[in-house]
């Protein structure tokens, strides 16, 4: 096969496509340049797309399980073996606009020794940098290269996310020790984030370690060490992830200790309060029966001199209280 272009990847309306040098670099391919079958090529398509949907399902380069899994709904990380290939899913963080980073994408791929295709439908903002590595002649050198390169770009943008969880949860712990409660949900959707990174980075680990452990005839040794060297970044990573969600509920621990003694502070002095009116009550009560006999209730000065006598017998049960430290 010298010219694959015309017969295979007409009609694809790839998002991507192009064919490394084996230096670093690319040669971009079309109806004026046909690929050749010297070096591997690289289709990045959109799963939803229409053409690129038609295309997966009658390209003679994939098996029947490939085509299914570069379509399919699955989202958990996973490795499959089939034929002469690997298909791999791998989870991102979300970058698009108006997204959560925790609504994390799912990415396809389809590689061989000669052939990689990839699908998505939400834009994965880590490959950016593998394409740019492609074009400024620094990039992979092969398929086993390739899949080095968005492992790695990936956990990248992963490990950027926990360090910013990571940050934020920080940010909590100095709050409760200035004695301030985080907004109502704050503390929640950090450790719902944190949660959901955790489910599938672990299966995500898996795959990288698989991948590194199994002697793919596309992967060389160097590129199988590089793999496990990403595993285990990932597995710090998700070290990080558990000791940050075992914070979270030490934190929801102390802001519920923080919230309860203050109503208890709250009930405490209210009660107090309760405690010193309670002579007062019971005198302004028993002069309040309106029956004849009333001490002073002939006297003009009456009224004055009795409110004085309960202010005094207030001061008089708050020194007691304070003495007895109830205060």
């Amino acid at each position: 096969m010298e010219t694959v272009y015309g017969s295979v990847f007409k009609g694809s309306n790839a998002i991507y496509a192009c064919q490394m040098n084996g230096q670093g670099g690319i040669r971009a391919f079309g109806e004026d340049s046909p690929a050749t079958a010297e070096q591997p090529f690289w289709q990045h398509l959109d799963y939803k797309n229409q053409g690129s949907h038609q295309w997966i399902m009658n390209t003679p380069l994939l098996p029947s399980p490939a085509k299914e899994g570069l379509l399919g709904e699955s989202i958990r990380p996973k490795v499959l073996r089939t034929g002469e290939g690997t298909l791999i899913t791998l989870r991102s963080v979300n970058r698009n606009d108006n997204a959560r980073p925790d609504h994390l994408v799912s990415f396809r791929i389809y590689v061989n020794d000669r052939v990689i295709i990839s699908s998505r439908h939400r834009k994965i903002h880590s490959i950016d940098q593998v394409v740019d590595d492609l074009h400024n002649g620094v990039g992979a050198k092969s398929t086993g290269h390739w899949l080095i390169e968005i492992a790695d770009a990936i956990t990248d943008e992963v490990s950027d996310f926990i360090e910013e969880l990571h940050d934020q949860l920080i940010g909590f712990e100095d709050d409760i020790l200035e004695q301030k409660v985080p907004g109502r949900g704050e503390l929640v959707l950090l450790r719902k984030q944190l949660i959901v990174l955790r489910r599938y980075m672990a299966p995500q680990r898996d795959v990288f370690i698989r991948l590194a452990s199994e002697r793919l005839p596309w992967m060389s040794d160097e590129e199988r060490r590089l793999m496990q060297e990403i595993a285990d970044r990932l597995g710090r990573g998700l070290d990080d992830l558990d000791g940050s969600i075992a914070r979270t509920a030490v934190l929801a621990d102390e802001i519920s200790s923080m919230m309860a003694d203050d109503m208890n502070r709250r009930t405490y002095m209210m009660s107090l309060l309760a405690m010193i009116f309670l002579p007062t009550s019971f005198l302004t009560g028993l002069f309040g029966v309106n029956l004849g006999g009333i001490p002073g209730n002939k006297y003009p000065f009456g009224f004055g001199l009795f409110c004085l006598l309960l202010s005094i017998l207030i001061v008089i049960f708050a020194l007691w209280l304070k003495r007895s430290k109830w205060l």
